[in-house]
């Protein structure tokens, strides 16, 4: 496995408000952009390919930032950071800050907006982001934790977005049949999926004889299922013919005997996020095995 290269900012510009609005936001932004120049200077670019939010429950926020800091200079992006606090009094509190990486002599600049939704506020998360959002650009949720199916909040951003991005490893339950119900709302990438993909790569390669062997799957509980899914839709097998055990990592074993393992195509969760911010359209294969593994 190859570590990827983190580029560190060449600067980073805050401002925090408590009890924010987002007039004071969008002003502080554009103030922001404007002092990452410096004097003297040519203006740095604000290349932003799209607007990144991640819901991040308090408990997932840590893990949130290292990703975050780990993408880098790789998707320029207004990325809005949701940490919804149900518990506290009605508000709204802000840190948006400007990250810029040196591009040659310039610098490429993206906007990151912190926001903890207090009381109330976290239930309508839509009425927050949408005025925040970067006009005739996609949007990508990447929603931390198990999303609460049903929920005025994941309602929302249903419908806001145009990608929510999950990692099903993240769940207390793998509750794939509720997930495949918004399909035909929204395109879906799920993480534990991606980390599957230099399996699929192998096993696609033992087509076509692979449809009359004996197939084990072992894994990581959302790994092996959506796996052992894919291979139940593609051969037009029963889930039952195929035998599925957990274990702490992938593997999979063809008439008893274990496959070569492959090497990993993503070296860190950024590189995994990443790689979803680069899909765009809906993935037909991950929305089969999730029918598939939910039956």
């Amino acid at each position: 496995m190859e570590a990827t290269l983190t580029v560190e900012p060449l600067s980073e510009s805050n401002w925090t408000g408590e009890d924010a609005t987002i007039a004071q936001i969008e002003r502080e932004l554009a103030r922001l952009r404007i002092a990452s120049s410096g004097e003297d200077a040519q203006p740095n670019l604000r290349t932003s390919v799209m607007t990144h939010i991640a819901w991040v429950p308090a408990q997932w926020q840590v893990a949130a930032e290292e990703t975050l800091a780990g993408m880098g200079e790789r998707h320029p992006s207004r990325t809005l950071l949701l940490v919804p606090r149900p518990e506290k009094d009605d508000g709204l509190d802000a840190l948006v800050s400007i990250r810029c990486f040196p591009v040659g002599e310039r610098a490429v600049c993206g906007e990151v907006i912190e926001l903890e939704l207090r009381g109330r506020v976290a239930e309508a998360p839509a009425s927050i982001v949408l005025p925040l959002l970067i006009s005739d650009l996609p949007v990508f949720c990447r929603w931390r934790g198990e999303p609460p199916f049903g929920s005025s909040e994941l309602e929302q951003m249903v419908d806001v977005v145009d990608r929510l991005i999950v990692d099903s490893q993240e769940w207390d339950d793998l509750r794939y049949d509720e997930l495949a119900q918004v399909f035909d709302r929204v395109a879906v990438s799920d993480i534990a999926w991606r980390r599957t993909e230099s399996w699929r790569f192998a096993l696609a390669r033992e087509w076509p004889g692979i449809a009359h062997r004996e197939i084990e799957v072992r894994g990581t509980r959302a790994e092996a299922t959506l796996l052992h899914g894919w291979l139940s839709a593609r051969l037009g097998r029963p889930l039952d013919d195929i035998a599925l055990a957990e274990a702490d990592s992938v593997g999979v074993q063809l008439d008893g005997e274990d496959m070569p393992r492959p090497r990993p195509l993503y070296a860190t969760p950024s590189d995994l996020l990443s790689a979803e911010l680069d899909q765009f359209d809906r993935d037909r294969m991950y929305e089969e095995a999730v029918r598939s593994a939910a039956r």
